[in-house]
């Protein structure tokens, strides 16, 4: 079929023309509305750039920023869930630990979450304390531009629950932020108060940003599939007791009668299996443990209360009979304020209820002193078994500083046990997780889970220098620490200052030291046995002592780690304090941000308790 050729453009030139008429005569209407959108394609794909108008772009919204701080990995997983949540909303969000978080861009920021838990009396966790210190010093920015919430995790068996929180939020406030939810505190049982607190800030999220826009993505295959640990702290290993060995010693009185005095502490050494388990872990980390309490601590709170232990709760859907309550689910021996207040509500004994008044400074010395059987027998009252269920605290986990290196021991896990006894108020009291793990005997299964602690590793730089202080158990982790650098062959040096109260009694792994000095993977070893003779002396003496040297090896780049008490880190601190200032020729301030600036460098870990 033929068509008459339309006039030809002015753009073609003769020899064009004449193709096109050609073509135009010659071809059907099929091939000339395939050619009209084929050479249409052609043009579209050389016009110039610049005449295709753009549309604006959206900016993106400014993300919420979630900054945590935590000391066990609590406040961690309270800060993870939440950033999932946002994330699983599609809301931009960003998770930082504080010791991370760049302080110059808080004055930019416009929505935080802050998850922070808190440390002993108050105090921050290790790793939040520069970001504490920034907010509450003199170059902390005003911010009228932020909205912000804090979840503060604690233990309300400290007088001053969730006391680093509660400072916090009041001091974004006095800033110039809004608040934009009330505090969360929540105690152990966490969720009761966290999962509705980030349900409200997930609200809250969804008012004050907008959903990130989602791009099409492609279809990847992983090589790998990630695969989730089978055993975690929701679903504990079941790990084999291998040895529960007694460490402490008992002082020889004299040869004649072979005579030893009672034991001054019961410090155990135990072996565990993880074989199987795909658990992992570092030098550093802890073992978590879920305990059953000891039937003597069982006991004892059912005659206080004079219930039964057959009578059957049902509490949040889980029927058991009490005494399965108490021995498997309940805080029997840390005493908590929550738990005074339900006795005050029962008892309306005076003292007790002035105890629990605002203020009160008897309130920490009571919690630091008295058992909760020691609280049941002073302040009887009538319970019933559902209510004492209700009033009791979930069960606390226990977490134990690991003793060695995966390198040298393969799939086990030690740990270093100070079996907690001693008499007051009339009656002998125990240790609900250490009784527990000292009674265990071989071949027995205990369920147990990993938990990280990043910020208790030795040094990635095999070649830097490391400083432990660790009197006690608290030398636990740096068994670990040089059985790893051994293992490894890490160049750098491992100095370890050690404490107890006796050299006979209390001389922690004494031979295995000695060992490692003659080897050459221990190279020093300050000692300091406080009863051994009339003037008591403790590990933050000796470091006074080896000052000069201490603040050589910093200067050379040494990592310096502490682990033990609470009261013993801050000791331990002062004294840093003043090697610092004497040597470095600086003041107080200086010494201070010296330290500081070890902490933020990663050179200067703590894990006290």
């Amino acid at each position: 079929m033929s068509h008459a050729a339309a006039p030809l453009p002015s753009p073609l030139t003769g020899d064009q023309g004449a193709l096109l008429s050609r073509f135009a005569t010659d071809a059907d209407s099929t091939a000339l509305l395939w050619a009209s959108g084929y050479l249409a394609g052609l043009a579209r794909a050389l016009a110039p750039v610049a005449l295709a108008v753009a549309p604006a772009p959206v900016p993106a919204p400014a993300p919420a920023t979630i900054v945590y701080g935590s000391q066990t990995g609590n406040a961690r997983r309270a800060a993870e869930a939440l950033h999932a949540q946002l994330q699983g909303a599609g809301l931009p969000a960003r998770l930082l630990r504080a010791d991370a978080y760049p302080l110059r861009e808080l004055a930019a920021e416009t929505l935080l979450y802050l998850v922070i838990s808190t440390q002993g009396e108050g105090d921050p966790p290790d790793d939040a304390i520069g970001f504490a210190e920034f907010l509450h010093g003199r170059r902390a920015p005003k911010l009228p531009q932020l909205k912000y919430a804090v979840l503060g995790l604690g233990d309300s068996s400290y007088a001053d629950f969730c006391g680093i929180a509660r400072r916090l939020d009041a001091r974004l406030a006095e800033l110039g932020a809004t608040r934009v939810q009330p505090l969360g505190e929540a105690d152990l049982d966490i969720d009761t108060i966290a999962a509705p607190w980030r349900e409200a800030a997930l609200a809250q999220a969804r008012e004050l940003l907008k959903p990130a826009p989602t791009a099409p993505l492609a279809t990847v295959t992983p090589l790998r599939p990630h695969a989730e640990p089978k055993f975690s702290r929701g679903q504990p290993f079941p790990a084999e007791l291998l040895a529960n060995q007694p460490l402490s010693g008992r002082e020889f009185k004299g040869t004649g009668f072979r005579r030893y005095a009672a034991p001054d502490k019961d410090v155990r050494h135990i072996e565990l299996s993880l074989e199987g388990s795909g658990l992992s872990y570092e030098p550093g980390d802890a073992l978590g443990i879920h305990h059953r309490n000891p039937d003597t601590l069982v006991a004892a709170v059912l005659e206080a209360t004079r219930l039964g232990g057959d009578s059957v709760v049902t509490h949040d859907g889980e029927s058991l009979p009490l005494s399965g309550w108490l021995a498997d689910r309940r805080e029997l021996s840390r005493l908590s304020k929550p738990v005074l207040a339900a006795l005050a509500g029962r008892t309306n004994a005076r003292e007790l209820v002035q105890l629990l008044e605002p203020g009160n400074g008897g309130l920490a010395a009571l919690l630091n002193d008295h058992q909760l059987v020691d609280a049941l027998r002073r302040w009887p009252a009538d319970w019933d078994a559902a209510a004492l269920v209700a009033a009791l605290r979930p069960q606390v986990r226990r977490l134990y500083s690991i003793a060695s290196s995966r390198k040298r021991v393969g799939d086990e896990a030690h740990l270093t046990i100070d079996v907690l006894r001693y008499h007051a108020h009339g009656t002998d009291h125990f240790g609900a997780a250490s009784g527990f793990l000292s009674a265990l005997e071989e071949g027995a299964q205990l369920p147990v889970y990993i938990e990280p602690n990043e910020r208790f590793r030795v040094p990635a730089d095999a070649s830097r220098d490391i400083i432990m202080i660790g009197p006690g158990t608290g030398v636990a982790p740096f068994r670990g620490f040089v059985q790893e650098r051994a293992e490894t062959g890490a160049p750098g040096r491992n100095w370890l200052f050690f404490g107890a109260r006796r050299f006979n009694t209390g001389f922690l792994y004494q031979t295995e030291w000695q060992d490692a000095l003659q080897k050459g993977e221990l190279h020093r070893l300050d000692l300091a046995f406080s009863r051994d003779q009339p003037d008591r002396i403790y590990v933050q003496q000796r470091l006074r002592e080896r000052g000069r040297e201490v603040y050589e090896w910093l200067q050379g780049g040494a990592h310096l780690y502490v682990c033990g008490a609470i009261g013993m880190g801050k000791d331990v601190h002062a004294a840093l304090l003043e090697i610092v200032r004497e040597h470095g020729g600086g003041d107080a301030e200086a010494a201070a941000a010296y330290l500081s600036t070890l902490q933020r460098e990663g050179r200067y870990g703590r894990d006290v308790y």
